[in-house]
């Protein structure tokens, strides 16, 4: 689709037409990306966004363990009743 770029102060703006904007799930914030020739506007993920899902098949996997042994501290060994 081509369009014109408008004039917003000393900036330069495009309108997107509506149909697109709802086909690609643009709202408020988007985020802007330069690539060789041009500019890329996509929707702004949300943060952590499929963490969860992530975390879940580590698990399955066996890969949630922790990386390094647990080191004691003078707490642990005088103070911390282990049950």
């Amino acid at each position: 689709m081509k369009t014109r770029l408008v004039r917003i102060g000393n900036s330069r703006g495009v309108r997107i037409p509506k149909p697109l904007l709802d086909q690609v799930g643009l709202e408020e914030d988007v985020e802007l990306r330069v690539v060789e020739n041009g500019i890329v506007i996509s929707a702004v993920g949300a943060p952590r966004a499929g963490w969860g899902e992530a975390a879940k098949l580590a698990h399955a996997r066996g890969d949630d363990g922790l990386l390094d042994e647990p080191t004691l501290t003078r707490f642990d060994e005088t103070e911390w009743e282990w049950r």
